[in-house]
């Protein structure tokens, strides 16, 4: 086990996209038709880009020192009126080779080369240049006044989609994928190798040189780059490395090592001089997919600004310039959608290539899919019959596993965490996890956090997909990283099992879960506490068909609900009475406006909850909703006159002994485990954690010793009564006596699996999974 630390990212990539967007506002101000088609929306794309480019160039020694500010200055009137005229004139320039054919007051600018200023006479696009106002010019010549030479690439190219988006504006930045998450793929897939390897290698030049001519050929693709973020951080790792390389043979070249090393004087020259000339990183062997056009201008872009500061690194190092203009590489950043396109058109894969697959694709829940996404699905499965409820990232894994499978590439995404637990599992693993495609390593659960003011309120996972292996597979949690035997798709330690929902118990010793009873009333069959008073106080009677009404929230933080219970036989005493009365006319008019055909019919019975599970017995309440903080699900044991609500489950005519044994970290490790998740909140699922949780056979004795220990629970709970359970089971607050007894029955629930005590959770879900397939396979039988 050990602990791994990431770098966090700087702030000045987001005043520079804050400054862009006041360009861009003052621009849309003086020209409010600029955005009318697709075309010009590309033109604006296109020019914004050139500026980026130009400011950039300015600060990092590509043009002289201010030199495109200063023109701006010098060269154009106050009022903005010819600044238009002048930067096409300019973009002209910069695509010119010979200074000669330039306009005399611009021929000390270079030749740029590259798609980047390429004049198509054919393409509006490539000309657009927006009208300016006196004010638009101010805002372009306060650009000029950042240093761009902070700007990070790998960051500002997302930010820099919220300029020309104002639907992104608000949450400028908010999704991009910070460094640290995106070192969190290309470490544990690559780099963390290359390094060691360079360890290894770093007495032997020759050793040294075969690394070099290794990462030499690496290709790197990302087949929904965004703006190249991924990319940007994976060629600067690789450069990086490169130059430790390249140094440490400098340094044995001219240490006077070389007899101890057995080379000869040839071999002594080479060394000394190998790479020392240019760079081997091509930014040609970084492959990119994006659907979005701006993107992809920005994920070229960004990965020229990339090599530009590497090298300059490489000049510091090494006192060797390695010019970037003229712009020669590109990059194969293709537009397109990725779902679509056959990934190995984009990015060759021979089989043998050293290909590393990253990136951060779309997710988007299946309530939440577009049209055009869902016919995605229908694509990728070539119209075969596939899963309805899959998340859209589980195509980028469909995909990513047939590209990857047979072949020596590899693969790490981050993800949305969704596709790692409940149902999710189940639906996606046939379709990835066959034909010998493995995790390789992958990161638990996490929140999503980068430098933009608002950060995403997303929880992801990262995995790394392989071909099997004998390699070492790592789990991550948090900074601490553990080797492990196997990772399954739920990312634990485990067998590869996948635990599908089901509509009946796995284990016979289990009595039946339902859902809470439903009323789809718009609040009309539920009262507060002042309204229950007002109508017993008015008609007594009414406490027949009033009954408490408990659901998630209600139960863990202490709220008292009440609603009407009122049956068939019940409606011609209590219906006519004018309380009873003005409440059922609401819940009516409520279901006739609804679009569902099933609900405007039931409002001929506005007393009746639409779906009702309610039995006048004691029973079982499962919040479906809990906090991950909590160390128990917060379960609760009702008496017959509480009606619990459909954000619960309910097991009616419940014994004490299932209290315990749902209440037990045995329970709690296969909800963590098969359960779903609210961001990282619990998700209870009578059909998905309840009905597979695999229990032994009890005895009595073995149901007496779970009772007992479950009335102790509930003593102590009640001797802290004055406290909600939301307090009670805060893990910094909860009582050392509660605390103590539901140790008691974690203790008996574990030896109802075995005697020997369980030392971790990792151990209790082995049993628990161990148990599961002997059911299935009895139930099969």
């Amino acid at each position: 086990m050990e602990r791994r630390d990431f770098a966090s990212d700087t702030k000045a990539d987001r005043r520079a996209a804050e400054h862009m967007s006041k360009l861009y506002d003052d621009l849309l101000e003086a020209s409010p038709d600029m955005l009318t088609d697709a075309a010009s929306r590309h033109g604006l794309n296109i020019f914004f880009t050139r500026l980026l480019f130009c400011f950039f160039a300015e600060d990092t020694g590509i043009f002289a020192r201010g030199q495109f500010t200063s023109a701006i200055g010098s060269f154009t009137a106050r009022d903005g009126s010819d600044t238009a005229e002048f930067l096409r004139t300019l973009f002209r320039a910069l695509d010119t080779p010979n200074a000669a054919d330039k306009p005399v007051y611009l021929q000390d600018f270079p030749y740029v080369n590259g798609r980047l200023f390429r004049i198509n006479n054919d393409d509006d696009a490539s000309l657009a240049v927006p009208h300016f106002t006196m004010a638009a010019r101010d805002s372009l010549l306060r650009l000029g006044t950042l240093d761009w030479s902070e700007i990070n690439p790998d960051i500002f190219g997302s930010m820099f989609q919220g300029v020309v988006d104002k639907q992104q504006r608000a949450n400028l930045g908010q999704h991009y994928t910070s460094v640290p998450n995106i070192l969190k793929t290309i470490r544990p897939l690559f780099l963390d190798e290359l390094e060691k390897q360079y360890d290894a290698a770093a007495n032997s030049v020759k050793k040294l040189r075969d690394l070099l001519a290794r990462i030499q050929s690496i290709k790197v693709f990302d087949p929904g780059c965004g703006s190249g973020n991924f990319l940007v951080i994976a060629y600067k790792a690789l450069r990086h490395l490169e130059h430790r390389i390249l140094a440490r043979i400098d340094s044995l070249s001219t240490s006077g090592s070389w007899s101890l090393l057995g080379m000869g004087e040839e071999e002594k020259l080479g060394a000394a001089t190998l790479g020392l000339a240019s760079s081997v990183i091509n930014i040609e062997n970084f492959y990119g997919i994006e659907i979005d056009d701006v993107s992809v201008e920005m994920a070229i872009l960004s990965l020229w600004i990339a090599k530009h500061q590497m090298n300059e690194e490489f000049a510091e190092k090494f006192g060797v310039d390695i010019p970037l203009i003229p712009l020669k590489e590109t990059g194969h950043i293709v537009h397109g959608n990725a779902t679509r396109l056959d990934w190995n058109e984009v990015c060759p894969n021979n089989g043998t290539d050293e290909i590393y697959i990253i990136g951060n694709p779309p997710y988007v829940g299946s309530t939440y899919q577009t049209k055009d996404q869902k016919e995605d699905f229908a694509y990728v499965f070539d119209s075969a019959k596939y899963p309805k409820k899959l998340d859209y990232v589980a195509l980028w894994f469909i995909k990513g596993a047939n590209y990857i499978r047979g072949t020596q590439a590899k693969l790490a995404f981050v993800t949305t965490n969704s596709i790692t637990q409940g149902e999710q599992v189940a639906l996606l693993h046939p379709h990835v996890f066959t034909g010998g495609i493995e995790i390789g390593y992958a990161y638990t659960s996490f929140k999503w956090s980068n430098n933009a003011s608002h950060n995403a309120g997303v929880t992801v996972a990262v995995i790394g997909l392989r071909n099997e292996s004998s390699e070492p597979k790592y789990l991550f949690t948090g900074l601490v990283q553990n080797r492990v035997e196997n990772i399954n798709a739920y990312l634990i330690n485990g067998p590869d099992i996948c635990v599908p929902s089901r509509r009946t118990v796995l284990s016979p010793t289990l009595p039946k879960m339902t859902n809470g009873s439903k009323p789809t009333d718009g609040g009309n069959l539920i009262l507060s506490p002042d309204e229950t008073e007002e109508a017993l106080t008015t008609n007594p009677e009414l406490d027949q068909v009033i009954k408490a009404f408990v659901g998630a929230d209600d139960f863990i933080n202490g709220k008292d609900r009440f609603c009407f219970w009122i049956e068939q036989e019940d409606v011609p005493k209590f219906g006519d009475i004018a309380f009873v009365k003005k409440h059922l006319d609401r819940v009516a008019k409520f279901r006739l406006s609804s679009r569902k055909t099933a609900t405007q019919n039931l409002a001929k019975y506005p007393w009746k909850f639409e779906f009702t599970s309610y039995k006048p017995t004691d029973s079982i309440i499962v919040p479906r909703h809990s906090s991950e903080r909590r160390s128990y699900v917060p379960i609760g044991y009702l008496d017959s006159n509480t009606v619990i609500s459909d954000a619960s489950f309910a097991v009616y005519d419940a014994e004490p002994w299932l209290f315990a044994l749902l209440t037990s970290k045995m329970h709690m490790a296969w909800l963590r485990a098969v359960g779903g998740k609210m961001k990282t909140d619990f998700r209870y699922s009578n059909t998905l954690v309840y009905n597979t949780f695999p229990v032994p056979e009890l005895s009595a004795s073995s149901k007496e010793e779970l009772t007992k220990r479950a009335l102790r629970v509930l003593d102590v709970r009640e001797y802290h009564c004055e406290k909600t359970l939301a307090e009670l089971y805060d893990p910094d607050l909860m009582p050392r006596n509660l605390r103590e007894a539901h140790e008691k029955i974690d203790e008996a629930v574990d030896r109802l699996y075995r005697n020997k005590p369980f030392a971790s959770d990792e151990e209790r879900l082995a049993i628990l999974f161990e148990k599961y397939q002997q059911l299935v396979s009895a139930e099969g039988k």
